[in-house]
């Protein structure tokens, strides 16, 4: 690590907001992944600006991370910058209809926070593990809603550093992907549009989503979700069964035997063991039903 690099870090950063060596596996809902080089927690849009404008000055390679929970961080770490937005950028603000929130806000305290005031149309999203600017880069869906159906705008940091503003329109929203990704721009802030409903029948809807996820996806063990997008004309996790792989296993990592479209880590699996058990997975489908997989889940650091 460089101190000079380092030194310019804390003049942006102070006290608990910027870390060395921290262990990823605490920041990933696989609970997989090793250290980063510098951690940081920024809490206001400049201070992310600012440190992004610092990494490319130096050269040093950064990432941008919520939640963890589409992600599969290699167990050499990350060698460079980890810039989280999560709680301590997860501002939400609520006017009539409208919600506007930063994007670490969780999706799931933000379900709680819309449903108090009795807007509908955020049901679908209060199960899903991630923040709500990975879920407008991803386009994140459930049950029938996406994001794209909801969202008014956004604020976005592009690759030259300008802080932007882009409608729905230019957001360029579709299955899982939106020109965030494409672009490799930062999500900042975002504005939803909802509608008024029934607090008892929002919290109904939810209380539905959360018991069919129960019942159907292995929430009792670390994983990234849906591990594989869905294909056109096929569902990943029958294709998956259908290929005898319930319950294939490299190591500690498995095919959930109650949903095959997740990967799930039993105990202890290295990211490894989880990378080789998605290349398995996707190398069998296609070997017998002439369907190749995509994963969904992202990859960081070196495999």
């Amino acid at each position: 690590m460089s101190e000079v690099f380092y030194q310019r870090l804390q003049s942006l950063f102070k006290g608990e907001q910027i870390k060395t060596e921290e262990l990823l596996a605490r920041h990933t809902s696989f609970q997989i992944g090793g250290p980063a080089d510098y951690f940081l927690l920024p809490e206001e849009e400049n201070q992310v600006a600012e440190a992004i404008k610092l990494c490319k000055e130096e050269k040093m390679p950064f990432f941008i991370l919520g939640k963890g929970s589409n992600l599969l961080v290699s167990d050499r770490g990350y060698h460079g910058v980890i810039i989280k937005l999560a709680k301590n950028f997860s501002r939400i603000e609520i006017e009539g209809n409208k919600v506007t929130a930063q994007s670490g806000a969780s999706l799931s305290k933000m379900a709680e926070e819309i449903a108090k005031r009795s807007l509908t149309g955020f049901e679908f999203a209060s199960g899903i593990p991630g923040t709500l600017g990975g879920a407008v880069t991803m386009n994140a869906g459930a049950y029938g809603g996406e994001m794209k159906d909801i969202i008014c705008d956004a604020t976005v940091l592009d690759t030259d550093g300008r802080i932007r503003f882009l409608n729905k329109d230019e957001l360029r929203l579709g299955y899982r992907q939106s020109i965030v990704q494409e672009e490799k721009m930062v999500v900042l802030s975002v504005s939803l549009l909802l509608k008024e409903g029934k607090e008892e029948d929002i919290r109904a809807a939810m209380a539905e989503l959360t018991k069919k996820r129960k019942e159907k996806q292995p929430l009792e063990y670390p994983s990234a979700g849906s591990t594989f997008k869905r294909p056109e004309g096929h569902f990943a996790g029958k294709l998956i069964m259908d290929s005898g792989l319930r319950g294939y296993s490299v190591g500690n990592a498995e095919v959930s035997e109650k949903h095959c479209g997740f990967v799930i880590n039993k105990g202890g699996a290295t990211a490894l063991e989880v990378y080789t058990l998605i290349q398995d997975v996707i190398r069998i489908v296609y070997e017998k039903q002439g369907v190749r997989l995509e994963p969904e889940v992202r990859l960081l650091g070196e495999f």
